[in-house]
């Protein structure tokens, strides 16, 4: 055992803000902590509040941190400080890993352990004091841990010490939070920092890059990235650090930098714990490290002197198409992008290489989206539930959760069995809970389980929760073998994960269904989930996961039957994988193309010795931006059996009457989702059904079924003149919307006795309108009056007026000489009518809404221009006494 080491204990910049730290736990009770990187807020605070150095009482502290590598990494230099192994006084836990003993006394966890923790021990018996470290990640599982830690602290144990840590957080926010209703909140205690400066070199592509799309990021922009470090190399000196947004991107700019003079290593999540340990140890040679958001904080790499930032981090997103959580990439926001620069100062003077211009730089977000407002909420709201509040409405959270989000997960855990209608949790919701997975993927857990065996349904769901390789191939069976027989770095993350998935599926979560088995065969296969992004059809039922009978009071749910000709690996990969994403299972219907029940069309690529399958268990798609169909990209062969079972919640029979290609289609059906099983004509469908297709009729093709003669056409437009002028009783007509609001009132009984698109043709629609008239009221009659069909000109013809202009007024359209000796525009309804003043052989001559006016000027000018051209008619010199006349001068002298 080595002693102490004070002297790097000492030259931690933190220990000048400990005092007010610890004055403030013992006065308040928590605290905000706002430290910036390098000041030792993780692995110094976490020591002196367990007592372990300075002296101070000694208590057991629990510090979480967002991720796995950081958990590890601050337990490893939190024992060498004290000069001890990890597992002594300072221990970790994270998923599958333990690293302590009975003398721990600062354990580091991840919060998604923590999370586990509370629901197993809602006192958090035995613990003092919780650091929650990086909490300006605003992770989900973090949100939801510091919650619950409020919620403890305010009605079992008040004596529990709560402090929220970060380099780059909301302070005055988190200390709300905190202060729970106090004024003025949680005391704040600011630590300054020793950092060097960086200098920041901006390196836009030279050429435009397509913008990331879903998973998908342009080769051109990773190509551009291995560019920049290969020029960081040359221009500066130390270690390179490259953030890039995920796990593939980190393999393809390694494999773009063969041949550089450093070594190459990839820090991420899922990488090996050796591979992190030789990442964050100092190293004699010269490394070029590219990492994910994992190096963002709570990591110190040494020897890194430069930054290069591809602009691009995941964030989640609810993919609905899918039913789970999905990861799409995005720009990264400036608080990120300072947080990646600092990397860089950490240790001496350094630089930034932005892969983005300056200009750009002013557009980004400011912050990262916190996860609650963005992602699924499904896990959450059964976390929500265990814990007792099913709404989340007591729960003291930095955001509040979006009410749709919540909606549609009560939804999910409803039909998984987890939680009652009212959002009780069930045994088997709580039980669910703690299996670290989606509710979707605990229910294939569950019930696969009972199905096709621990085992393999455990293989199964590892590989559901992380996506395998894409050399892997899309066949979910075959995957599943490669998986079993690879050596690669995916294959030991999967063989962990599916012993500890197999541990868990052996400890009951609730009642269910007995279910036949399949023979357990020597293999077993995977499947992937993280990008699917094949959008519901219109009008397209929703994703349900009900299992047959779940969501029962008791929390039970029937897990599937599988019963089908397929045996082996295919028929346990499709169950697992339809027991998961029912309303994704799909049927043929041409070769390599397939109609999903959640009516998405998919199809496989070419060669896939998928393409034949009658049937498809869909595990992962996704679907360009102008793609008519998603592509699968992970499935496996179904048989129609399996798929009734394991979507049986889909099923449903019954007559189907809707308007199709412009009539009305009546048929019996037996469907799975939107997938018809069987169809036959219907010879005599409901009439209210028959009504309702013949309304969608309407409503889509538009009033113009009925038979609308000039009649008709004149008494609507006669009416919604009304409308417009008078209000009141008189009916909006003009809008078919508001007609077909109220087709009871003025259809009936017409549209009932109707059946298909000819009758619709029969009903004269002048007739039905007079229905509308206010003949309660008594105003009907005094249609003519106020809004008359003709009207009488001077001469004595009676002129049909045209109600159906735009601009709202009444149009009479009449020869010029009819209108002599008028000298006032007639009105309607107290409207003056638009006057188009025509010549003699009834082209228009002039437009006017004031006749004395007219008179007095205009037409002086339309009687020069026209009366040489018609000679024979009467172009008076004062028409406001000439004689109208609807006949030409030779007339007129007989």
């Amino acid at each position: 055992m080595t002693a102490i080491r004070q002297a790097e204990l000492d030259a931690l910049p933190v220990r000048e803000a400990l005092p007010e730290l610890v004055s403030a736990l013992d006065g308040h009770g928590a605290a905000v902590l706002c430290a910036p990187p390098g000041t030792g807020k993780t692995t110094l605070v976490p020591l002196v509040l367990a007592g372990l150095v300075g002296g101070g009482p000694r208590r057991r502290v629990v510090v979480a941190e967002p991720r796995r590598i950081a958990a590890r990494a601050a337990a490893r230099r939190m024992a060498w400080l004290l000069g001890e192994q990890v597992g002594g006084s300072v221990g970790f836990t994270v998923r599958g890993e333990r690293v302590a003993g009975p003398g721990t006394v600062v354990e580091v966890v991840t919060t998604g352990v923590l999370l586990q923790r509370l629901q197993r021990d809602q006192e958090l018996s035995g613990i003092d004091v919780v650091i929650l470290d990086e909490c300006h990640e605003r992770h989900l599982d973090a949100d939801t841990v510091a919650a619950f830690l409020l919620d403890v602290r305010e009605t079992l144990r008040p004596e529990l010490r709560l402090v929220a840590a970060s380099a780059t957080t909301d302070a005055a926010g988190w200390a709300r939070v905190l202060g729970h209703g106090r004024p003025g909140g949680a005391p704040v205690v600011t630590a300054a920092g020793v950092s060097y400066p960086v200098e920041t070199v901006w390196a836009p592509p030279a050429r435009p890059v397509r913008p990331p799309h879903g998973m998908r990021v342009d080769p051109a922009q990773l190509t551009h990235v291995a560019s920049v470090v290969r020029r960081a190399l040359a221009e500066r000196s130390g270690d390179v650090l490259c953030f890039l947004p995920g796990v593939g991107e980190l393999a393809r700019v390694a494999g773009q930098l063969g041949g550089v003079d450093a070594e190459v290593l990839q820090i991420h999540g899922r990488a090996p714990a050796a591979v992190q340990d030789a990442a964050l140890a100092p190293s004699e040679h010269r490394r070029v490290i590219l990492a994910t958001a994992v190096a963002e904080s709570s990591l110190t790499v040494p020897g890194v002197r430069v930054v290069v930032d591809s602009g691009l981090a995941r964030e989640p997103r609810v993919d609905h198409a899918r039913g789970l959580g999905a990861l799409a990439t995005v720009r990264a926001s400036r608080a990120a992008g300072r947080q990646r620069a600092g990397r860089a100062g950490r240790e001496a003077p350094g630089a930034v290489y932005r892969c983005w211009s300056q200009a750009e730089d002013g557009r980004l977000p400011a912050f990262p989206s916190p996860e609650i407002r963005i992602a699924d909420l499904a896990q959450f709201a059964l976390q929500a539930a265990c814990w007792g509040d099913p709404d989340a409405a007591g729960l003291a959270l930095p955001d509040p959760p979006p009410a749709g989000a919540m909606a549609a997960a009560r939804e999910v855990l409803v039909a998984v069995g987890a939680v009652t209608p009212d959002g009780r949790a069930t045994p088997r919701g709580v039980g669910m809970s703690r299996l670290g997975l989606h509710p979707r993927l605990a229910r294939a857990l569950l019930d696969g389980a009972a199905a096709v065996g621990p085992r393999r349904a455990a293989e199964l769901v590892a590989l559901l929760s992380e996506e395998p390789p894409r050399e892997y191939g899309d066949d979910l069976a075959a995957a599943w073998r490669r998986a079993r027989a690879g050596g690669d770095a995916y294959a030991t993350r999967w063989r962990a994960e599916a012993t500890r998935l197999r541990r868990s599926a052996a400890t009951p979560a609730g009642p269910s269904t007995p279910t036949p088995t399949l023979p357990e065969p020597e293999a077993a296969a995977p499947l992937p989930g993280r990008e699917a992004a094949s959008r519901r059809a219109v009008g397209a039922p929703a994703p349900d996961l009900r299992a047959s009978g779940a969501g029962g009071a008791d929390g039970s749910a029937a897990p599937a039957t599988a019963a089908g000709a397929v045996s082996g690996d295919d028929a346990a990969a499709g169950l697992v994988a339809a027991l998961a994403f029912p309303e994704r299972v799909a049927k043929a219907k041409g070769e390599g193309a397939f109609l999903m029940a959640s009516g998405t069309a998919a199809e496989l690529g070419d060669g896939s010795r998928l393409r034949s399958a009658p049937w498809l268990a869909v595990a992962v798609a996704d679907r360009g931006p102008h793609s008519a169909s998603a592509r699968v990209r992970l499935g496996a062969v179904l048989d129609e059996d399996t798929a009734r079972a394991a979507a049986a919640h889909l099923l449903a029979s019954g007559d189907e009457v809707r308007w199709e290609a412009g009539d009305v289609a009546a048929r019996a059906t037996h469907r799975l989702g939107a997938i018809a099983l069987s169809v036959r004509p219907l010879k005599n469908p409901d009439p209210a059904l028959v009504r309702a297709a013949l309304l969608e009729g309407l409503r889509s093709d538009g009033l113009g079924l009925l038979r609308w003669t000039p009649d008709a056409r004149a008494l609507r437009a006669r009416l919604g003149f009304l409308h417009r002028t008078l209000g009141g009783a008189w009916p909006d007509v003009a809008d078919d919307g508001a007609l077909l609001a109220r087709a009871d009132d003025w259809l009936e009984p017409e549209l009932s006795r109707a059946r298909r698109r000819a009758d619709l043709a029969r009903i004269d629609a002048g007739q039905a309108l007079n229905r509308l008239l206010p003949w309660a009221t008594g105003e009907a009659a005094r249609l003519d009056e106020l809004a008359p069909e003709r009207i009488e000109v001077p001469s004595g013809s009676r002129i049909r007026l045209d109600y159906s202009a735009e601009h709202g007024q009444p149009v009479l359209a009449v020869k010029l000489q009819e209108l002599f000796g008028l000298a006032e525009t007639p009105r309607v309804a107290g409207v003056p009518v638009l006057v188009h003043l025509l010549s003699p052989a009834g082209r228009p001559a002039a437009v006017t809404a004031d006749l004395a006016s007219f008179w007095q000027g205009g037409y002086l000018a339309v009687r020069a221009e026209l009366r040489g051209r018609y000679p024979k008619h009467p172009w008076p010199q004062d028409p406001a006494t000439a004689e109208p006349t609807r006949h030409t001068n030779a007339r007129l002298r007989r």
